[in-house]
């Protein structure tokens, strides 16, 4: 004998109750191998969705490893994911081509001067302590404030002043002891997604 309709509602209700509320999957978990320790990153992907598939797509096509972190201000934020190791560069039409099995989501848009890629803002969460945000180019020549189709930083400390201006996508949940021991030209190893 099968379940009725109205055992099948109590039993989701059961599930909703179960998991504090929410019916939503786990948020994705991405992990950072460096040469000074790992930094576990939960990806927010209500909040930053383009952005947090972005990311996975980029990690799992290979693109994040071997890259450096190319800046680190004390007590504010270390930042990497740039292909060129010096804060102007981001994917390219191959890269993007191979993240994403040949066919780039309209939404991603070649930036100014036309090769590095960018995703639309997806303003929402705050800058805290361990906050993952996608880097990008100034007002004055990118006022709908698009992301850098690569580049992040990971913010030491809350820097609540850049909250409303740039998007993040993910939050440390371990390894900030590293992230405060990373130097420049330190090397991402691998970013690895171990949950989807």
């Amino acid at each position: 004998m099968g379940i009725s309709i109205i055992g099948k509602a109590v039993l989701a209700l059961a599930m909703v109750a179960v998991t504090g509320g929410s019916a939503q999957a786990k948020d994705p978990v991405a992990v950072i191998k460096t040469v000074k320790g790992d930094i576990t990153i939960r990806l927010l992907k209500e909040d930053a969705p383009k952005h947090v598939e972005n990311f996975i797509k980029l990690a799992e096509s290979g693109f994040y490893n071997g890259l450096t972190f190319h800046r680190v201000v004390p007590g504010f934020v270390i930042q990497g994911g740039d292909p060129l190791g010096n804060g102007t560069g981001g994917p390219d039409k191959a890269a993007m081509e191979k993240a994403y099995g040949g066919k780039i989501p309209d939404y991603i848009k070649q930036g100014p001067g036309g090769k590095d890629y960018t995703l639309p803002a997806e303003i929402k969460a705050p800058h805290v302590d361990g906050a993952v945000a996608a880097a990008r180019l100034g007002d004055q020549v990118n006022p709908q404030r698009r992301s850098s189709g690569s580049q992040f930083y990971i913010c030491m400390g809350p820097q609540h002043f850049l909250d409303g201006q740039y998007t993040v996508f993910g939050q440390v949940t371990s390894g900030m002891d590293v992230v405060k021991n990373i130097r420049i030209g330190d090397k991402m190893l691998s970013v690895t997604i171990k949950e989807k």
